[in-house]
């Protein structure tokens, strides 16, 4: 089986600096110090509210990012000509709302078509590689491989809220045989830890995963490198096995 890429979500770094508006802990740095413990890419969540990364953030992560940068936005006009500008490797169209604490699930590509179209066809014209982080719904993979984006990222949030609930881990499983079917990268995320991450990484057409608050909770206690060696060593268990 082919090794599995690991991004590695570095907006909870921000978090924590914007809760004292203060000039640390820094995310580029952050960044930095997971490139050096194996991270194969780094994301990066602009929110329309800038909870946490700020614009400064992604300029300085396009311009000193090591490995592939890859920015998560809404599909608004703003994101669209941030994102135009500065051209990062990857942009990933996540739905948005003001009132949640964090992304509570896929973006709906059959509520607003146009919207997300218009914005996939400025991002592609930028030479711009396009995701989109979907449920693992059969039609949402189907209107996807319609809007030729590169790669689908699916929720696994509800996967890991309810892990004791087969059918949660074989929607996600059947979803990337269809998405790999259509021509679809497959990568996956959103609540994956160490303990359940497992069953996940192990999905053969899914090559890369997107994780970020549990590594950032758990470098509170081991360090960050540490912490990105061991999801990286989890991984690779579940991988092999």
């Amino acid at each position: 089986m082919t090794r599995q890429r690991l991004y590695i979500n570095i907006d909870h770094v921000a978090t924590l600096r914007q809760a004292r508006r203060a000039q640390y802990p820094d995310p580029v740095a952050a960044a930095r110090l997971c490139e050096d413990a194996g991270a194969d890419g780094i994301t990066a969540h602009l929110r329309e509210d800038r909870r946490h990364i700020q614009d400064a953030d992604v300029e300085a992560l396009a311009k000193s990012a090591r490995t592939p940068f890859n920015l998560e936005m809404a599909a608004t006009a703003e994101m669209t000509a941030i994102a135009v500008r500065l051209r990062p490797y990857q942009v990933t169209l996540v739905p948005e709302k003001r009132e949640e604490i964090t992304t509570e699930g896929g973006l709906d590509l059959l509520s607003d078509p146009e919207r997300v179209a218009k914005c996939l066809d400025a991002l592609k014209a930028a030479g711009i590689r396009t995701s989109l982080f979907i449920d693992p719904d059969r039609r949402q993979v189907e209107r996807a491989a319609a809007l030729a984006v590169a790669a689908v990222e699916f929720h696994t949030g509800t996967y890991c809220h309810h892990p004791e609930m087969p059918a949660h881990l074989g929607a996600i499983r059947a979803a990337s045989a269809q998405a790999k079917a259509a021509g679809l990268a497959v990568h996956a995320g959103h609540g994956l830890t160490v303990e359940n991450v497992g069953p996940v990484a192990a999905i053969a057409e899914c090559e890369e995963l997107n994780i970020g608050h549990s590594i950032v909770g758990q470098a509170i206690f081991v360090g960050l490198a540490e912490a990105v060696r061991a999801m990286r060593a989890a991984m690779d268990a579940a991988r092999a096995r």
